[in-house]
Parts: C-alpha cells; structure tokens; sequence
C-alpha cells in the first residue's frame, strides 16, 4: 500500500531548502537586517526636539470668550481639536497621543488689572514637544498682552501642570518604522526573485511533477521568510531595547504580541512579491515595479515621520496602505501597552490586505 503523501510535509522541506538559500543570500541580510541595524542606530542616537504639528486639545471647560482663545487659534504648529472627555483627553496624553491639554480660564479682575491665565497640561509621554509648546504659548501671550496693556502688568499668563507618563523617545517611533521596512523589503524583493529564479531554472518545473499543491509551495516559503523574519525581528528590537531604552511596557509578552502581528505584515509582503513574480516576465523588471510598489509605502506610511504631518487628502490615502496598518499596531503595541485584540482598526486592516493578497498571489502563481 502507497503512503500517503503528506503535503505539509513538503511544504516544510520546501521551507528548509528556502531559509538556507535565504540565510546564505547577501542581498536578504543586507536589506533585511543591515539596513534597519543602522537606521535604528543613527536615529536612535538622535534627539531631535522639531516638530510640525504638535496635537493639542481644548478642554471642554475652557473659556473660547477669553483672547487667549483666538491667539492659540492663530499658532500654526498646533493641531487644535476640542475634547469632550476628560478622562479619555488625560489618558491620551499620558499615552503620547496627543501632546498637550489647554485649560483657558475665564478672565478676571485683580486690583482693576485683568487676568487671563492658561494651563497647559503636559506629561513625560511629550517631554520633547513640551519646550516647542511653551515658547509657542508664551508668543500667544505676549501677544494678548500687547494688544489689552501696552507697557502695563501682564495680563495674559501661562502656567505649566505636569502629570505622569512614559518618556516616549526618539527610538519609539524609529524602531517599528524599521521593523516595517525589515518586513517590507525581504518580503517583496526576497519572495519576488526568489520565484522568478526558481521558475528561470525550470526548479518550479521539477517540483511541478510531484504531488505539492502551489498552496503549499507558497506556504513553505513563507515559513521560511518567517523564520528568517524572527531572527531579525529579535536582533533589531534587541539592539533597540538594550542600547537606546525601546519601550516594551509589557517586556516580553509585548515583544511577542508584535512578533505576531509581523505574521499578517509577511503574508501581506511576501504574497506582493509572488504577484510580480507571478506577472514579470522579464528580471531586468522586478525591481523597477517592486520599486514602484515598495518607496511610496517607505516614504507615506510614517517609518521616518509622522503620518500627522500629511495633508489631509495625503493622510487619508496614508492610512489605507498596509504598512501603515503595521507600524501603527507596532507603536501601539510596544509603547501604549495595548494588546492586539485592543488594536481593531490596525488589526482588521491587515487582514483584509491579507485576505486579498493571499487569494491573489495563488491565483497570479505560474509553474513556468
């Protein structure tokens, strides 16, 4: 009696012979893990106290007949918005979401000279934008008092209230943004000449003749840029928690949970790179197109600045690509201590790609 072929066993054996190639691939490392090791070195060495836009947030209590009101209006590097709760305004700024809390106070009398006082709340989550707001509050100030009281008392003050919070660091918004790119590059340029190499050497052809399924070609691949993945997820965030303080609220369950979310970033990545294996016939165009299909991602999807700092139109494009999904998950993860069940926006996003990117790479998959 014939044993029975086992198709996951295939795909295993498929994923060993891949993880060499990939191990033994100067190209894999460089990208993969050269490149992120030092872009994590140089911006987590860093400090960098500029901004564009700073989120501030009105409180609901806060007086909009005091001239302060307009004169913070008229502050460009702020995102003014206006908050209706409270509790959810402070958890935010202790989590870095937003960078400051604006309280303005009714004006009043003293000893006939007005007064018209501001505070403005701030946490260590923002340590580094707090000086930009300042500066930026006291010119509002100055202002409010040259207009009511040339060369008089000072009218308009501006009071600081400082409330608990996690430094938030260069290297947290660094990091993740690389573990992205990591994902990214090994992902669609690894899986993309892979295949085509594999089909140019009539490799795929051979395997044709056996039992395996394309699925489960596919899917031994990716176990293989998995494993490859792992080895440089944990080198990265090692280098960044160990040299440069990267924030893991949660230490190794949070290390974890990211490691996790990396599987859909893989999924979404690699089966990009199957799909212009899968179309290209020509090598001379594979990186032209996954060129094309991998800068805007790099330069749009907030690896080096924040998406906040986008046009509106731009951001809303932003938002809906699948590296923003991934990177966004990892901040909120590594340093908002959020678990992934907590992240349904993100989460949600990267398995919609991946659903669609699943079903496309196998359709695109050619033998020869």
């Amino acid at each position: 009696m014939s044993k029975k072929y086992s198709q996951f066993k295939a795909a295993l054996v498929l994923s060993k012979a891949s993880l060499i190639a990939t191990l033994r691939s100067p190209t894999s490392i460089v990208f993969a893990l050269l490149f992120p090791v030092i872009f994590v070195t140089v911006f987590g060495a860093m400090v960098d106290s500029t901004a564009v836009k700073v989120k501030i947030v009105l409180s609901p209590h806060s007086d909009s007949s005091s001239p302060m009101y307009a004169a913070v209006k008229g502050i460009k590097i702020f995102d003014l918005s206006y908050g209706s709760d409270s509790a959810a305004m402070l958890a935010d700024l202790k989590k870095g979401r937003i960078a400051g809390i604006l309280y303005l106070h009714p004006p009043t009398r003293v000893n006939g000279v007005p007064q018209i006082s501001t505070d403005l709340l701030g946490s260590g989550a923002v340590a580094d934008k707090l000086p930009l707001i300042q500066a930026a509050l006291q010119e509002a100030a100055s202002r409010v008092n040259r207009h009511l009281l040339p060369d008089q008392p000072m009218a308009a003050s501006v009071h600081l209230v400082n409330i608990p919070g996690r430094v938030y660091r260069q290297i947290d918004f660094i990091l993740p943004g690389q573990l992205g790119f990591s994902l990214l590059m090994a992902g669609v340029f690894g899986s993309a000449f892979l295949l085509f190499n594999l089909r140019h050497t009539l490799v795929l052809k051979r395997i044709y003749v056996t039992p395996i399924k394309r699925s489960f070609l596919l899917l031994g691949e990716m176990i293989s840029r998995l494993l490859f993945q792992i080895i440089c997820f944990v080198v990265i965030t090692a280098l960044g928690y160990f040299a440069f303080d990267f924030t893991l609220v949660n230490g190794l369950f949070t290390f974890l949970e990211m490691l996790l979310l990396s599987v859909f970033g893989l999924i979404i990545f690699m089966g990009i790179g199957f799909i212009i294996s899968g179309l290209i016939r020509n090598e001379s165009s594979i990186a032209p197109v996954a060129n094309t299909l991998t800068v805007p991602q790099i330069l749009l999807c907030g690896l080096f600045f924040p998406v906040d700092n986008y046009p509106v139109w731009l951001r809303t494009f932003c938002e809906l690509l699948p590296l923003t999904f991934f990177v966004d998950g990892l901040r909120k993860i590594a340093f908002e201590g959020l678990h992934i069940w907590q992240i349904p926006v993100q989460l949600t996003g990267l398995i919609l790609w991946a659903a669609l990117i699943a079903v496309l790479s196998v359709k695109s998959f050619k033998w020869e």
